[in-house]
């Protein structure tokens, strides 16, 4: 949960070339997440972005 009670199980991560990985971001739906990574992945550069659920007790 985050500081406001929502649910965000779902993140965007990059990856770089050298497997380096950074969060994007989080988000509640899956689709919403594919969506900002579907929009990030067309921007032309020799990056990947990959969906990612967290599990709950992690977070």
């Amino acid at each position: 949960m985050t500081d406001t009670g929502a649910v965000l199980p779902w993140l965007v991560i990059r990856q770089d070339e050298g497997g380096n990985r950074y969060r994007v971001g989080r988000y509640a739906t899956r689709a919403e997440a594919e969506r900002v990574a579907d929009r990030l992945d067309t921007r032309g550069r020799r990056q990947l972005y990959v969906v990612e659920r967290v599990d709950r007790a992690t977070t």
